[in-house]
């Protein structure tokens, strides 16, 4: 082999990488998160998971891209440990469909048929029509994906053949051939295997390579199978890398998935061998090509999740033993509030993980703003701590999903995610800005109750209906933003002005009961505070409401949008308003809209 044939080797090495990597990108994107969201939804019964993690990772044409994902949802706690073990098993299974797609390049023949099949006949034409794709798509779109996916594939499989061409020639080179039966050692053989393995960090890669070696006929099946199984153990590296620093259970795993693999290994070489022994199985010594080893690769993976299938909870349990719980749980709350950074390179999964944890803020702020009413009407102790913790938990939820969006935003986002980014950007602050105003209202309530102080009774019925009002409010722009429902958010405005009116009406009340000596100023200063915080959760809440409608339009400026209302929105509003102020009476109002 001259230098040459080695600058080949290299080169073609190069592009079936490349070319992997871009097929995989591709794949990953035209499945815009919906092969993620299916992971995390579908796995509650364990041989859907096998199932699934076999289809995705066939999909995606990487099982270490799948077991990244899956350290990923146990680490954010959104998939259990024992879901996680069925989607590894399949893992396997779905990354030998790669080895078969390459065992396309040693079909021989000389009918048309059989020319057709052979991927030097077809890529050109993929490669074709992918670049072709690829240039006239403007911007992100499945036009480009797909275009992605097809130059992948052919870039991955003229890579495939310029390494059988630059190795072909080692068949006769008597050094290369002496290398290769060293190998046939089993124990060699599997650790030759799993450090390839671990530094290109892809098994269907390394089988690749492999594959491509089967030019020269110098690789025996005694070679072969040895090295295969050391790629199954080597393709554990990247899980455990990836859960360094993640938390116990996404550690534990990636534990799963080097146990299963060593497990299977372990057992299937002690059988084989064993049996070898006595029946001395001929094919051994013959010579391996790419079709035979898919037959191995993909025996091997289907065979090991079969025997070891029936033992999944013990798999989780040594991974448990080897990963034991500290003194001190971990901190469960970080763990619901955080976002896996590994999602990161899926940014359409990323988004959607980001909306789920923005709804679950958005839910949390409701139940954090009922409580504080409850608790200020009627105080409760136990509620009143309730809602400082919920507060203390929105704080986290804006540090995280602010973080994390930010960074998101440098990746390549659809016009839609990006909108979607916009609008919770926005709204996390004010998410987080009520929850500080329910915890100070509860402050006032914990104030009211230790002085002994008391509203009057028509105090209290006013405050009553307006803290329904608030309620609703909070309720219907909730619901609004977590069903994305721009036409609800319409309606949320019109209650604020409403609220607004209440606010106003309270306060001249109280200025009249003061007056009379019904009230005392320090109660005075306390309902300012009420009345105030009241008020400013209703601003909150039209901010959100505005951002969801205006968005679309590119034209976010909560003021401007409601200068800018034509005469019939304007008359359609008041008569909203009207209809409000009759919901929640108080007294005599002027019902005209405030600008």
């Amino acid at each position: 082999m001259d230098i040459f044939n080695l600058l080949n080797m290299i080169g073609g090495l190069s592009l079936f990488l490349y070319g992997m990597n871009i097929m995989g990108n591709g794949l990953s994107k035209m499945a815009g998160g919906k092969l993620e969201n299916i992971l995390e939804k579908l796995t509650t019964k364990r041989i859907f998971a096998v199932l699934l993690g076999a289809g995705v990772t066939a999909v995606i044409q990487s099982s270490s891209a799948t077991t990244v994902m899956v350290v990923g949802f146990v680490n954010s706690g959104i998939m259990k440990l024992s879901q996680a073990v069925g989607i590894i098993m399949g893992a396997n299974i779905g990354t030998t469909i790669t080895s078969w797609m390459l065992s396309l390049t040693g079909i021989e023949g000389s009918t048309i048929w059989l020319k057709l099949l052979k991927p030097s006949s077809f890529s050109p034409i993929l490669a074709a029509i992918g670049i072709v794709l690829v240039m006239v798509s403007k911007g992100e779109s499945k036009k480009k994906d797909i275009g992605s996916i097809l130059l992948g594939f052919a870039i991955l499989m003229f890579g495939m053949e310029t390494m059988s061409s630059a190795v072909s020639g080692l068949a006769d080179n008597p050094s290369f051939t002496k290398m290769m039966t060293a190998f046939s050692n089993p124990i060699l053989g599997m650790v030759v295997g799993a450090i390839l393995t671990a530094i290109i960090q892809s098994s269907s890669a390394s089988v690749g390579i492999l594959q491509a070696l089967c030019a020269t006929g110098a690789v025996h099946y005694s070679v072969a199978l040895p090295i295969i199984m050391g790629q199954n153990i080597g393709t554990c590296v990247t899980g455990i890398i990836s859960s360094i620093g993640a938390s116990k259970n996404a550690r534990r795993a990636a534990m799963v998935h080097l146990y299963f693999n060593l497990i299977g290994t372990t057992l299937f070489m002690v059988f084989f061998y064993a049996l070898n022994s006595f029946m001395d199985f001929a094919f051994l010594g013959e010579s391996a090509n790419a079709a035979g080893i898919a037959v191995i690769h993909s025996l091997f993976n289907i065979g090991a999740t079969i025997v070891l299938f029936p033992f999944s909870n013990l798999l989780v349990r040594l991974a448990e033993i080897t990963i034991p719980d500290g003194k001190n749980k971990e901190d469960v709350q970080a763990e619901i509030v955080s976002i896996d950074e590994r999602f990161l390179g899926r940014p359409a999964f990323a988004m959607e993980l980001c909306r789920g944890k923005v709804r679950e803020m958005a839910e949390l702020i409701r139940k954090s703003m009922g409580l504080a009413l409850e608790v200020l009407l009627n105080y409760d102790e136990e509620k009143a701590q309730e809602v400082i913790k919920l507060e203390s938990v929105a704080d986290k939820y804006e540090d995280v999903l602010g973080s994390y969006l930010v960074k998101l935003s440098s990746k390549n986002i659809s016009t839609t995610d990006s909108q979607s980014m916009s609008i919770i950007l926005h709204s996390i602050s004010d998410f987080e800005r009520i929850s500080d105003h329910a915890r100070d209202i509860v402050k006032s309530a914990e104030e009211i109750n230790t002085k002994g102080l008391s509203f009057t009774k028509n105090a209290r019925r006013e405050i009553a209906t307006l803290c329904k009002a608030v309620n609703d409010i909070c309720n219907l722009t909730v619901e609004s933003f977590c069903n994305d429902d721009d036409i609800s958010a319409t309606h949320v405005e019109p209650l604020e002005e409403v609220i607004d009116t209440l606010s106003k009406k309270v306060k001249e009340n109280h200025i009249k009961r003061l007056q009379k000596g019904k009230c005392t100023i320090e109660m005075g200063f306390i309902l300012e505070d009420i009345l105030t915080g009241l008020e400013r959760v209703s601003d909150h809440c039209s901010n959100i409401a505005v951002e969801m409608i205006t968005i679309y339009d590119n034209d976010y400026n909560t003021h401007e949008y409601f200068k800018n209302f034509s005469s019939e929105e304007r008359a359609s509003f008041n008569e909203e308003y009207e209809e409000l102020l009759k919901r929640y009476p108080i007294g005599k109002h002027d019902g005209m809209v405030t600008e």
